[in-house]
């Protein structure tokens, strides 16, 4: 089986795991604990907070190990809003977010905050004009992803984070679960995002677990009280084991991110070429988007047809979205970038990961060009008969 959906889970690797099983079977103890074998995890705590720190620049105190993606979304965006109502009550987010920042900030609104969503291009690229006419002086968080992860479109979070510290005393969020060890996911200074949220079982580490960083000390409510644990932010007894595997896993995504993106870069410009000239084929990542994700769709079929079939041929790949792909809905991706009428329930995706080789990418040429011409003819057998 080759397996192209990536961007959905990634495979742990065999160092995470091992690090993983070590930390629960030798340092099992809470490390709030006052004794000996206590303080010995709370070292080791410590140190793969510190790992994390000196990837994304930052101190080890703004580093908070979450259960993933969404909860570092929601504990991020949440906490800064509910936190920071004297300098207003107002959001911003892009139209093409993730469910877990869309649903957040609808959670919000409940609340008595004003959400204002701003525009993509037909790339998925937010329209920075669109940003600035929306930012207010009652703005408190910006929220923009980095990577889309439906279609791959790279956000340019560099010069949103000036716009937005030059417009607004809001604070910019970025769900950098995409793009953390495939693109430079960092805090630059005073020139970068404010926060970031990153997902271990995305970057070949354990599902359930995850990062919310700051880049500096921020006034923020906590959003799961009791004991009191990570600087009072995040109570419950730590899963330190996890938090070690998803350091462990971060490092090594960084460690070899140079040489896996220039992989990726090769697979998706020749799909990308396989695909452009394909009669009744919309391709809606490009070559300027994330090294990892090709999106497409097929005119009159729907995504989930082409992805069954490809899977009895032995390749896996997805619908636009995992956290939809059983929706049977079209994406709100897909409607913000304009996907033409007849293409929009058809859209596919493929996203790279490690172990694959150029032989697989091969195959899944060969699988696509049969499957497509097979649920072609099976469509116009049974509208003839």
């Amino acid at each position: 089986m080759i397996y192209l959906d990536h961007s959905a889970t990634t495979k742990p690797s065999a160092d995470v795991m091992k690090a993983f099983v070590q930390a629960n079977e030798r340092y099992y103890a809470n490390p709030a604990s006052l004794h000996e074998m206590g303080v010995e995890v709370n070292v080791l705590l410590n140190r793969s907070r510190e790992q994390i720190a000196g990837l994304i620049h930052t101190e080890p105190e703004h580093v908070i190990f979450t259960s993933g993606g969404s909860e570092s979304n929601n504990f991020l965006i949440k906490g800064i809003a509910r936190a920071n109502t004297h300098r207003g009550k107002h959001i911003i987010v892009s139209s093409i977010e993730h469910a877990s920042v869309l649903e957040t900030a609808r959670a919000l609104e409940k609340e008595g905050f004003h959400v204002d969503y701003v525009d993509v291009d037909k790339h998925g690229v937010v329209d920075l004009n669109d940003l600035k006419a929306k930012l207010t002086k009652d703005t408190v968080v910006v929220s923009i992803m980095h990577v889309n992860n439906e279609i791959g479109a790279i956000q340019p979070i560099e010069e949103i984070a000036k716009i937005v510290h030059e417009g607004s005393r809001a604070f910019y969020h970025v769900d950098a679960v995409q793009s953390f060890g495939k693109l430079p996911v960092y805090f630059n200074g005073e020139l970068g995002p404010d926060a970031i949220s990153v997902s271990g079982h995305k970057i070949n580490g354990l599902k359930g677990t995850g990062i919310a960083a700051l880049r500096k000390r921020t006034t923020i409510e906590a959003i799961i009280h009791g004991g009191g644990q990570e600087m009072g932010l995040r109570s419950g007894t730590v899963a330190v084991p996890q938090d070690v595997a998803i350091a462990k896993a971060a490092r090594l995504a960084e460690q070899h991110r140079t040489e896996n993106v220039q992989q990726y870069i090769k697979w998706r410009n020749a799909i990308h070429t396989f695909l452009e000239p394909m009669e009744d084929v919309y391709v809606l990542s490009s070559n300027e988007g994330a090294p990892h994700i090709v999106s497409c769709s097929i005119r009159g079929i729907k995504g989930e047809v082409i992805v069954n079939a490809m899977q009895r041929q032995g390749v896996i790949v997805s619908t636009s979205s995992a956290c939809h792909s059983k929706d049977n809905q079209i994406s709100h991706v897909v409607q913000a970038v304009g996907v033409p009428d007849g293409f929009a329930r058809g859209v596919i995706r493929i996203s790279f990961g490690q172990g694959l080789t150029d032989a697989d990418i091969e195959k899944f040429k060969e699988t696509f060009s049969n499957v497509v011409k097979q649920v072609r003819g099976e469509i116009k057998t049974h509208e003839m008969a």
